[in-house]
């Protein structure tokens, strides 16, 4: 036998990239684009309703004439004259409604902003210290989250005779800061334990730059949507307190126009202007905040963002299973 060996049998195969190469790259670009937040028809809409909002705030004011004249005629339906009509005393309601939506969104930044401090103050510093300094600063967080906020408010402003937009916005803001702080608090302590913030201990970063550059990057999702949920607060806080009675004194806001409207009865003499506008203001105002809130929870939470697909594939496949029985 002849020791030459068949060169079919000696050949090797061909040398080819590892399949598993190029598909892994592939998994990881739809990975990313599956984490990119894509544009949802929630966020366009509440942006929208938002910013059409605050630029009536801005432009209409200019346009308008002194909310305070009475040189009006009293309790005039919309006219050419006067588009929204006027009130009791001859206020002009669109030049109310213009420097009411000011007074509103100031109070909502103001009481939203010093309630996200707050809760940045005693939700991430305890989330990141740990030990007794979480405890205590946990334990002042509980005791606010028992007190009802919008009572306290209540009640602490109906012992103030005269009372500012901005002594009502640091009372919300100072009653709405708990809830924020606790869920603060747990998404910093799982941030705490992680690899690079670790690095970074070791490495001798302070306390303040690891807080700022390794752990805020990762809750600003959750910041965004915890301001939106105290601005909302904020505003119809302060139109419900308005509405009682116990609101600004020397500015005009929404809820001071419902609470003119409600003793002037304007809903018994029929003056649906009077009442109605700031009342589908505050409706669209919260609506738009509302829908960008629930867009920020999609990016935040998978399974939201995901729940939609997973209900086509549900119905597409009983509808397949319906057909093929």
């Amino acid at each position: 036998m002849s020791d030459t060996k068949n060169p079919l049998l000696t050949q090797e195969p061909p040398v080819t990239a590892p399949a598993s190469t190029v598909s892994l790259a592939t998994q990881q670009g739809r990975k990313r684009r599956r984490i990119l937040p894509s544009t949802s028809p929630k966020f366009i809409v509440g942006v929208i309703l938002v910013a059409a909002i605050v630029l009536f705030a801005i432009i209409a004011p200019i346009f308008s004439q002194n909310p305070r004249s009475t040189a009006n005629p009293a309790l005039q339906p919309p006219s050419a004259e006067h588009w929204l009509g006027t009130t009791k005393l001859g206020n002009d309601m669109f030049a109310q409604l213009a420097i009411g939506a000011q007074g509103s969104l100031l109070v909502g930044i103001v009481a939203s902003s010093i309630a996200i401090v707050l809760s940045l103050v005693f939700g991430v510093l305890a989330g990141y210290l740990g030990g007794w300094r979480e405890d205590g600063l946990a334990l002042l967080t509980n005791v606010m989250i028992v007190i009802p906020g919008l009572p306290l408010v209540m009640v602490i402003a109906s012992f103030v005779p005269q009372r500012t937009w901005q002594l009502v916005a640091i009372f919300l803001g100072i009653t709405s800061w708990a809830g924020a702080a606790y869920v603060l608090r747990l998404q910093t302590r799982s941030l705490r334990t992680r690899d690079y913030v670790y690095a970074s201990k070791v490495a001798g970063e302070r306390s303040f730059r690891v807080i700022l550059v390794e752990i805020m990057p990762n809750l600003l999702p959750l910041l965004t949507a915890q301001f939106l949920f105290a601005l909302i607060f904020a505003i119809l806080g302060e139109a419900g307190l308005s509405y009682l009675g116990l609101g600004p004194t020397d500015s005009i806001t929404w809820g001071t126009i419902l609470n003119d409207a409600q003793s002037g009865q304007a809903l018994g003499r029929g003056a649906w202007w009077w009442f109605v506008p700031p009342g589908l203001m505050i409706a669209i105002l919260g609506a738009g905040l509302a829908l960008i809130n629930f867009a920020i929870d999609e990016v935040i939470n998978p399974k939201l963002r995901n729940a939609p697909e997973a209900a086509r594939r549900v119905r597409k496949a009983a509808k397949t299973k319906g057909v093929t029985a």
